[in-house]
């Protein structure tokens, strides 16, 4: 963590930050500066067609196919939905492993008042985005305040809120079944009339990715954000609030872990204590196959929301193509690095 400037000197007057990251670059007028803005972009879209298309010509009765594509809608926005607001963690030179582990902490919680409270489903989603907040702020108190490395930090309380969700559950599984015929069910995992193979997480995915964009790059917070990824004591010496900042993101990334727990939950009617392992690495695969760089200061959200899709898409296609058993992570482990270095290469040439 870098170190905070001398408090006497008091903010330089340093030129105000653009807030206005994401202005367009003229592909027609300026090629090369269009190729450099948006090199990583090109990068990931690239590879995320041509992934597209192999699997297309090897297994066309499944990617010609709606179901999967339904499929797709469904699973991907368990990890996507974290992935979103991990990537401005990651813009901002910071890391969070625990968020899997929130996912399960912030379902205790739920099913706590849910049974308590005569299967009221609204308090019960409320108190879940609550514990999925206060672990956040916890997490940043620890990391921002006490100045624990977040990859040392968020280890620790990945073990923590995983175990304390053990404690308190005993261990024991919670059947969710009458959940279904409730508004929170409908709007966050139901199926609806006019949209009929298409599910509600997919559109909180795509909800969330708008508004982490609009936060990334057209906000001051989001300025803020990639000026404290680049240099931390240059963004303090601008003026701005790092500690505040960075505490923020904890607490974004802890209510999306939340909010996607109570919708991998619903989507099967029942609660498990494990809930939420599964999703670690596919979510920081999507961020970093996204193209964000995992020393801050670099990264965008369509990037992260491609990679998602990339990273959903992968298991899908090589069991489509008929390639099972050892050869399943072979490939996907090598699709994943291929992807990272065309971007990275991309990025070198024109970035």
């Amino acid at each position: 963590m870098s170190k905070s400037p001398n408090a006497n000197s008091g903010p330089l007057p340093a030129p105000a930050i653009d807030w206005r990251v994401g202005r367009g670059v003229s592909l027609l007028h300026d090629p090369k500066g269009f190729l450099r803005t948006y090199a990583g972009q090109l990068g990931i879209t690239a590879a995320f067609i041509v992934v597209w298309l192999l699997f297309v010509v090897l297994a066309p009765d499944t990617f010609l196919a709606a179901r999967i594509y339904a499929a797709f809608a469904q699973s991907i926005p368990l990890f996507g939905i974290i992935a979103m607001p991990l990537t401005l963690v990651i813009v901002a030179g910071e890391i969070d492993l625990s968020f899997g582990s929130t996912m399960a902490l912030s379902m205790v919680g739920f099913v706590l008042v849910w049974e308590h409270t005569n299967e009221n489903v609204w308090l019960a989603l409320l108190m879940a985005l609550v514990i999925g907040a206060a672990a956040g702020v916890f997490n940043g108190i620890v990391i921002v305040y006490a100045r624990v490395p977040a990859l040392v930090a968020t280890i620790g309380t990945l073990y923590l809120f995983r175990g304390l969700s053990m404690v308190i559950m005993g261990g024991r599984n919670v059947h969710l079944g009458a959940i279904g015929n409730s508004l929170v069910y409908r709007i966050s995992v139901g199926k609806h009339s006019f949209l009929r193979n298409i599910p509600a997480q997919f559109f909180w995915l795509l909800g969330i990715a708008i508004i982490m964009w609009f936060l990334l790059n057209r906000h001051r917070f989001g300025a803020a954000v990639y000026v404290i990824g680049d240099n931390a004591e240059t963004a303090a010496l601008q003026g701005i609030k790092t500690n505040r900042v960075r505490l923020t993101l904890f607490v974004l990334v802890g209510l999306a872990a939340a909010f996607a727990g109570v919708i991998s939950s619903l989507n099967i009617r029942s609660f498990f204590p494990s809930v939420g392992e599964e999703q670690l690495l596919p979510a920081l695969a999507a961020v970093f196959v996204g193209g964000t760089s995992v020393f801050g200061g670099r990264g965008t959200i369509w990037g992260t929301f491609l990679g998602a899709f990339l990273v959903g898409t992968i298991r899908a296609g090589i069991v489509a193509v008929g390639l099972t058993g050892f050869a399943t992570d072979f490939i996907y482990g090598s699709v994943i690095v291929v992807s990272v270095t065309i971007h990275a290469l991309l990025q070198r040439r024109f970035g």
